[in-house]
Formats: C-alpha cells, sequence, structure tokens
C-alpha cells in the first residue's frame, strides 16, 4: 500500500541512534540540548524545549502562559484533538473558531466577529491556538493585531508546519505568537520517533516550561526556597509531569533535523507536481498564498462534489493507496458533544470536512506512485 505519510529513515539517522546505544546516556543526556540548540537556531527562536509529544509541549504551552479552570480558550476545529485537549487538561474552556474554507486554517473575519461578541459579554477568550493545517501557516500578522487589540495570547500549533515559513521567516521564530509547537511524529516532516518542542522568546515561558515537562523539579540553587543540602540535592516547586524526550529521540531528530530543508523540497515538488496533475479533476488542489510556504506535510484536495467523496476514498483505498481525511471536526466529537457543541455549529469546518481527502506525499513517494495515485483518483471521480 502506498500510505498517506511515511518517515525517511537513513543510514547516519540509525548510526546516531546506535551512538547514543552505546553512550551512557539513554535518556536524558546531550542530545536533548543539541537537538533543542539545532531546532532553535532552524526557526530564529530564542528558546526550544523537547518534550515527549507535540501533545505535552501543547499542555505545557498553555500551563506556562496561565492557563486554569477560569480560563477561556479558543482553538481550530479542524485538527487533530490535541490542539483541544490540552486546554482541558488545564480544567479551562475550550470554544471553536470557524475557519477557512479554502484552507482549513482559523479564518480570521470569524475570529474578529466572535472576539467582538465575546467582548459585548465579557468572555474574551484567554489565548488562542492558531493550527497551521498541513503545513501552511494561519495570517499570524493579522492574528497578532487581533491579540493586542483584544488581549489574547497566542500559542501556534505548527505541528504540521516545521520547515515552513510566513513572510519570509521561518515558522517558529514566534515573531507574532507566545509559544510555537511542532511535532517530529513518524508522518510528520522530521522525526524522533514520537517527540514535540516547543519554541519562545520569552525566557520566563521556557523556564516555566522546562521546569513542568520534568516533575517540577530544580537543581538550580537560585530556585531554592532553602539553601542546597548539596551536589545531590533538588527541590519539587511545582506539580509537573513527566514529558521528558529521550536522548535516543533527540539523537534521532537532530540527525533529521540535517535533511529538513531537502525533505521540504522534495515534499514541495511533489504537490506542485499533484497540481499539474490534478488540474482538470473537479476538486480544488491545496492554494497557498505566495508569501507563506507550506511545508506540505499533508496534501489536502476539497472535492467539488462532497457526495462522491466516500466513493472516491473507497476505491482509492481498494487500490492500495492509503489516502485518508484531515480531520473529523473537533467539535463533533462525543466528547465534546457532551460539552455542549455539535454539528451545525461551525459550518464552513464542517463543509471543509465533508469535501476533503488527503493523497499520500512523502518524501520517497515516486513519481510512478503519484501518477497511479492520479490515475485511479481520475477512474474514481469520472
Amino acid at each position: 500500500m502506498i500510505p498517506y505519510g511515511r518517515q525517511h529513515i537513513d543510514e547516519e539517522d540509525i548510526a546516531a541512534v546506535v551512538e547514543v546505544l552505546k553512550s551512557d546516556f539513554l535518556t536524558q543526556g546531550p542530545a536533548i540540548p543539541a537537538f533543542e540548540h539545532r531546532l532553535a537556531e532552524l526557526s530564529q527562536a530564542q528558546f526550544a524545549i523537547a518534550t515527549n509529544s507535540a501533545t505535552s509541549a501543547l499542555h505545557l504551552a498553555c500551563l506556562a502562559l496561565g492557563v486554569g479552570p477560569s480560563s477561556r480558550v479558543w482553538t481550530s476545529p479542524i485538527s487533530f484533538v490535541a490542539s483541544a485537549n490540552c486546554v482541558r487538561y488545564c480544567g479551562a474552556q475550550v470554544d471553536f473558531v470557524d475557519v477557512e474554507a479554502e484552507s482549513g486554517n482559523l479564518c480570521i473575519s470569524s475570529l474578529r466577529h466572535k472576539l467582538e461578541l465575546a467582548r459585548a459579554t465579557d468572555t474574551l477568550p484567554d489565548v488562542v491556538i492558531a493550527v497551521h493545517l498541513a503545513g501552511q501557516s494561519c495570517d499570524m500578522q493579522q492574528l497578532y493585531h487581533l491579540s493586542h487589540e483584544f488581549g489574547f495570547r497566542i500559542i501556534e500549533d505548527a505541528s504540521h508546519a516545521v520547515g515552513g515559513s510566513y513572510h519570509g521567516k521561518p515558522v517558529g521564530c514566534c515573531q507574532y505568537s507566545d509559544i510555537t509547537i511542532f511535532s517530529f511524529h513518524p508522518v510528520k516532516i522530521i522525526t524522533s520517533g514520537e517527540g514535540g518542542m516547543a519554541l519562545t522568546n520569552n525566557a520566563d515561558l521556557a523556564k516555566q516550561m522546562q521546569l513542568l515537562r520534568s516533575h517540577g523539579i530544580s537543581r538550580d540553587e537560585a530556585d531554592m526556597t532553602e539553601p542546597s543540602h548539596g551536589a545531590w540535592y533538588y527541590q519539587q516547586l511545582q506539580l509537573g509531569f513527566n514529558y521528558r524526550m529521550t536522548d535516543l529521540q533527540a539523537a534521532l531528530g537532530l540527525s533529521q533535523s540535517n535533511r529538513l530543508a531537502d525533505f521540504v523540497r522534495q515534499r514541495q515538488h511533489l504537490a506542485a507536481r499533484y497540481g499539474q496533475l490534478l488540474k482538470e479533476l473537479p476538486l480544488d488542489p491545496p492554494d497557498v498564498p505566495t508569501d507563506i510556504s507550506s511545508s506540505f506535510h499533508l496534501y489536502i484536495v476539497r472535492l467539488h462534489d462532497k457526495t462522491r467523496r466516500k466513493a472516491a476514498f473507497d476505491a482509492l483505498r481498494a487500490a492500495g493507496i492509503g489516502v485518508n481525511v484531515h480531520y473529523i471536526p473537533i467539535h463533533t466529537q462525543p466528547y465534546y458533544q457532551q460539552l455542549g457543541y455539535d454539528w451545525g455549529d461551525l459550518p464552513q469546518a464542517e463543509l471543509f470536512y465533508e469535501r476533503i481527502i488527503s493523497l499520500p506525499l512523502f518524501p520517497d513517494l515516486t513519481e510512478s506512485e503519484q501518477d497511479h495515485v492520479f490515475s485511479t483518483l481520475r477512474a474514481a471521480l469520472s
């Protein structure tokens, strides 16, 4: 089967992991800060905090921004459930903003309208989590302007977007946000097996996330409530978590990061080729603005006739093509329906969902495999 996504592991990656296996450090060692430094450098951010998953990083980001039971956080319904679950882990109220019909990203006009209504009822959000669907950045400059007008903080859920750029600067630089989150799951742009990272330019936020990812424990005497008892001494200052990345994961991620630009270029080449192949079919391919460079974690097409989606999906799967759908709107999940959300609440997100199929896209996808995807899809839609 041709999967919708697949990692690329080479001999250098394997050697990097083997080197750690032969070392004295399997969990907490030198590969973690090296990986953090590398991602901060690539993203032009001042601080990077590696975690065992992007979900963990999202949770830490919320906590660092003070999200708690009295907080309100808004996010996109077109995402994996982690983009909203991280809010619920903090005991906070989550709400959703409708998306753009074309990109599936947070709709700025819908957000402004919702903010104006919330200001009138004194229910403005404390934080907005913007999801960069498929690797394409949201309109962060406009979101940043709204954050100043309405007084909220910003987390970029850039789980799909490492290696992408917005207005000529890398996603992750945090020019228009407080914290940016990356994912290194195997189907993402680069992988550490499982893993995530939070990036920020705020030293206080970085320190808080570093503390919380490791049980709330500090060995820094400057943080302690009494003089240190000795070199062995530590204090638990807060109730934190075991969200640490291992040296094994970091070694793989660090090795992969050396090929980040190559991976993104190949994904963009394949995306452009899809655009040419599919232009005569009754669907809309991704349309990325010229001032945004998508890393193309996913290649999502929107069928003109949503009633054809299931038949096309089934035909592609039957032909050994592992297409998928990204995503089922979060607000329609049973857990969120129990919180009061339902079908009909976010019409653009729901229409986007009903029309979409994610076609295979990964660096090792061959042109002959891509041609097979195209011909099978064309037959299914004819």
